[in-house]
């Protein structure tokens, strides 16, 4: 029981931020899980793999609940998500149906490099320019399908680097929180196929461990992030969210480094 309140609790504070940032929150989690997951004796040699496929899975429940309340108050553009979403679906399910073969060690490595540019990227973040607009489809498809590897890689449904790229370009932030929520939701769905049959056959994985998705973790994750998304969906259409972002931006930062001293 103490596990699944710690869960709960992960959970809810990653559905704020998803809500508040458009984040599918994997990203968030990841370090977390792999704590909780060492402080439990899961399989030495996967926890990483355990945490990036449980926080990619809890990504489908906490972008889905981001998006409804973004959607209700305008702030998706889904003519952008048309565009761009199959190709992040592609780029990420590749990268994760390789994950198993990928060294855990490569894999935090990985994903703080990644997280680290990302959070960079969100600090320095400037205000919509007038003067840019969006590229045409072909190139957004090319960024799309990058993107979608990058996701695959650090369990993100892609708001961390779709949302800058859509701010450089000119979308309103409110606008750019919800479609990358948005983006984020096939990206997840996708990306948990992927970690679950990368997965199936490891032998040595935890009770209730579907491939690389504990049940266990996701239920209670699911549990808190539902509920408090909404409430982060609503205040990132009331507050400035510059101050936010940037705090957001230094936890990146922390987690970011913990993975490095845990792992490598």
């Amino acid at each position: 029981m103490t596990w699944i309140a710690l869960y709960f609790a992960a959970g809810a504070l990653v559905g704020f931020l998803a809500g508040l940032l458009g984040i599918g929150g994997g990203m968030t989690l990841v370090p977390v899980l792999a704590s909780l997951f060492t402080a439990q004796h899961f399989a030495p040699d996967h926890v990483v793999h355990l945490a990036l496929g449980t926080g990619m899975a809890s990504i489908v429940f906490t972008s889905s609940a981001s998006v409804r309340a973004h959607h209700r108050l305008g702030g998706v553009d889904w003519s952008l998500v048309r565009r761009v979403g199959p190709a992040m679906v592609i780029g990420t399910l590749l990268s994760t149906a390789l994950s198993a073969w990928v060294p855990q060690r490569a894999l935090a490595l990985a994903f703080s490099a990644i997280v680290y540019a990302g959070a960079t990227q969100i600090l320095i973040g400037r205000k919509p320019s007038a003067a840019r607009t969006l590229p045409g489809t072909p190139a957004l498809v090319a960024i799309g399908l990058v993107i979608g590897v990058v996701c695959g890689l650090v369990s993100a449904g892609g708001a961390f680097l779709t949302v800058p790229f859509m701010l450089f370009c000119g979308v309103a932030m409110t606008t750019a929180i919800g479609t990358g929520a948005a983006l984020g939701v096939p990206v997840a769905v996708m990306g948990t196929l992927g970690y679950v049959f990368s997965g199936w056959n490891v032998a040595g994985l935890p009770p209730l461990a579907v491939g690389f998705v504990h049940g266990p973790a996701l239920a209670g994750i699911v549990a808190g992030s539902v509920l408090t998304a909404p409430m982060g969906a609503r205040a990132a259409h009331r507050l400035p969210v510059g101050i936010l972002r940037r705090v957001f931006a230094c936890l990146l930062y922390v987690l970011a480094t913990k993975m490095l001293w845990t792992y490598l």
